[in-house]
């Protein structure tokens, strides 16, 4: 035996001693590597929870205090226990600092409705104090570690299929029988040499219609505008605008680009507590030339979306054509290196932050952007540490593991139903865009944005684990395998927090039963789910035949609202049946006299031609729409009431015929000057008079 073999296995048991260890080691401290940690030690084991950053919660506690989840009863076991005792937080008074919960509450905010025992919107600072009082009674069971990052060339050691320890950069490790991955990237996963996919699969992958390249579904968060996209207008040989491509793929086509990222902004219109928009010091125009010239075009509306919070705050979203989402700049975060990521990331906080200057104080933004901009701004009381901007980077997707079930749009429709339910997803089928495009005719448009309706759906345990070939004691909670649309609606952080509680009892479950995570028995695993409060299924009400009118199916000429020159029709609604094409525009019952949609058909010759509009009715639709025909003859104004059925075939009302001259001189018109309840538009038809 020589020497150095004798001086190394008696340094073997220190070397051993320097490893943290614990039954389940989570590397994650998100929403659902939080609940991990705490269901761990409820089930009377040890855990280790490992935060590369210095903060817990990810975007729960980073800015997303809009839950989103379609329908709340969906959410049971820990993940409904946190909001619960959000609405516990903000039944103290001490908590309403800038105002009081009867005026919060009197303002009718996101998804509350001051009757339940749940509350599912909050500050970002509370989401954070609620996570830090929901460990503190586990403290003695579950270890918190901030501020370590896996190795992302060393960081995980296996033997045969099973990972016996994970490394971080400071050459820190940890052991275990079972470890799980609970990041929004899926390192851990990644690194143990399990198999997974980024970007969208083609539609033939799985049997699909939503998923791949989408330029006909892509209406929603679109321009209304015509707006050139050459950095020397009208000239392509000047080369394009930062962050558009030539053209968008093969439609349902897959590729390896994911949807966009963007920063959950807390804002304020408390003076006392706002923050003034601030030039970035690298502020580049070029990069904002885009939105300038949408706004120069005529595309009036406010870009983003704020929620309100309780306090006067916000959880402020992406909205409309150009907005916080940084389109097409994070298509190699997924799988980039920390120092790539870190470029990213700035890339995407620069963006933001110098789009919000723009719209705030560029000469060039009319003038009621402007002041609509600079009425909100960064709440002080909020992200202390970090100049008042969220830490936490809104990574929609990034890696999606490809287990032994991959969840698909089949289970989002409840087409296909799993009986290894974990917890549920009730959210819509949600991409945001993906990429800016050129058009044939020369204008940019966005492409991606998906938003189909889902039914209540369970989701597999076979989702979160790997292949037993790939890695035995490994649980994917939030990487989950999944394709690109139906993870679309299971992004959702409440649905994270439910899969990161039931991939930990899972995982005690292999330990106590001696077996992999493939190995465990699922009805127990069932019996324990229900016995913590976890929805497994329930039958919702299906999701009602929608009658879609093909526009090629039609005769004459017809526009449809997706080429309408459009002001103010902002929504898009898809749930009452009978339109044309993806869906109909409506004005929300807001902004009265502000909504505009004009019609323009391209005539083969003059003549005579019957005028027809399409809409569908409902009772909650304005009953005098005022609508305009330009014709040869001069204007004819006619009054609509949408509450009634159209008058003729296919959802199409006759409004009259009318003398046109040949080409583009004529057109119809849709305000909702004047009118209560809901204004819709949708298609125009035109047809010769017989």
């Amino acid at each position: 035996m020589t020497r150095s073999f004798i001086a190394s296995f008696l340094l073997l048991p220190s070397l051993l001693a320097a490893a943290d260890s614990a039954d389940v080691i989570i590397y994650g401290g998100s929403s659902g590597g939080i609940t991990a940690a705490i269901q761990t030690a409820r089930m009377g084991k040890k855990a280790i929870l490992i935060e590369p950053t210095q903060f817990l919660g990810g975007l729960t506690t980073g800015g997303l205090g809009a839950t989103d989840i379609g329908n709340k009863k969906a959410i049971g076991g820990m993940s409904r226990e946190f909001y619960a005792n959000v609405f516990k937080f903000y039944s103290d008074a001490a908590k309403w600092k800038q105002e009081t919960r009867e005026a919060y509450y009197a303002r009718k905010p996101h998804g509350n409705t001051g009757t339940e025992d749940t509350m599912w919107t909050f500050e970002p600072h509370a989401a954070s104090e609620i996570y830090d009082a929901m460990l503190k009674p586990v403290a003695g069971s579950v270890t918190v570690v901030k501020g370590e990052r896996l190795d992302l060339k060393k960081g995980v050691v296996k033997d045969g299929a099973k990972i016996t320890k994970i490394i971080m950069e400071s050459g820190r490790e940890f052991i275990g029988p079972m470890f799980i991955d609970a990041t929004y990237e899926g390192d851990l996963m990644a690194k143990a040499g399990v198999k997974y996919h980024v970007g969208r699969e083609a539609n033939s992958v799985y049997g699909e219609q939503l998923n791949g390249v989408q330029v006909a579904h892509s209406r929603s968060h679109q321009f209304n505008k015509n707006v050139d996209p050459y950095v020397k207008p009208g000239d392509p040989s000047s080369g394009l605008l930062p962050g558009i491509e030539k053209d968008p793929g093969e439609e349902f086509s897959g590729d390896r680009k994911v949807q966009a990222y963007n920063f959950r902004m807390c804002t304020t219109d408390d003076a006392a507590n706002r923050r003034d928009w601030e030039k970035p010091e690298n502020y580049d125009e070029r990069m904002f030339e885009l939105a300038l010239r949408n706004v120069e075009a005529g595309d009036d509306r406010i870009s983003w979306a704020p929620a309100w919070m309780p306090n006067r705050k916000t959880d402020t979203n992406n909205n409309h054509a150009i907005s916080t989402d940084f389109i097409g700049a994070n298509w190699d975060y997924p799988e980039a290196d920390y120092e790539t990521r870190a470029k990213i990331w700035k890339a995407h906080e620069d963006w933001q932050k110098g789009l919000m200057w723009t719209y705030a104080h560029h000469p060039r933004v009319p003038k009621h952007i402007q002041e609509a901009f600079q009425k909100l701004g960064l709440a002080k009381d909020e992200f202390t540490d970090n100049n008042n901007f969220p830490r936490q980077l809104y990574v929609r997707e990034a890696r999606r593991m490809i287990g032994d079930y991959v969840m698909t749009e089949k289970n989002c429709k409840r087409l296909e139903i799993v009986q290894d339910s974990i917890g549920m997803g009730a959210y819509n089928m949600d991409s945001h865009n993906i990429q800016r495009y050129v058009t044939k005719e020369g204008f940019v448009r966005n492409e991606g944005d998906v938003q189909v309706r889902s039914r209540p759906y369970p989701i597999s345990y076979r989702s979160i684990r790997p292949k037993a070939e790939e890695c035995t004691n490994l649980l994917v909670p939030i990487c989950l395998s999944a394709s690109h649309i139906s993870y679309g609606s299971i992004r959702m952080e409440p649905v994270f927090m439910v899969t990161g509680q039931s991939a930990a009892t899972a995982a005690v479950h292999a330990i106590e039963q001696g077996t992999s995570v493939q190995g465990i028995d699922y009805e127990k695993l069932k019996a324990r789910l229900l016995q913590d409060g976890q929805m497994l299924d329930f039958e919702s009400p299906p999701i009602p035949e929608v009658t879609t009118i093909k526009k090629d199916s039609l005769k004459g000429i017809v526009v449809d609202d997706a080429e309408a020159d459009l002001t103010g029709f902002d929504s898009e609604g898809s749930s009452t049946p009978g339109y044309v094409e993806h869906g109909y525009r409506h004005d929300s019952n807001e902004n009265k006299g502000k909504a505009r949609a004009r019609f323009t058909p391209a005539l083969p010759k003059a003549g005579s031609y019957e005028v027809f509009i399409c809409y569908s009715a409902l009772s909650n639709r304005a009953d005098n729409v005022p609508v305009t025909i330009h014709h040869a003859g001069g204007d004819a104004k006619i009054v609509v009431n949408q509450k009634k059925l159209p008058s003729g075939k296919n959802g199409f009302h006759r409004l009259g015929a009318f003398k046109f001259e040949e080409g583009k001189s004529g057109w119809v018109e849709i305000t909702n000057e004047g009118t209560k309840g809901h204004v819709v538009v949708d298609a125009v038809q035109w047809l010769p008079a017989k």
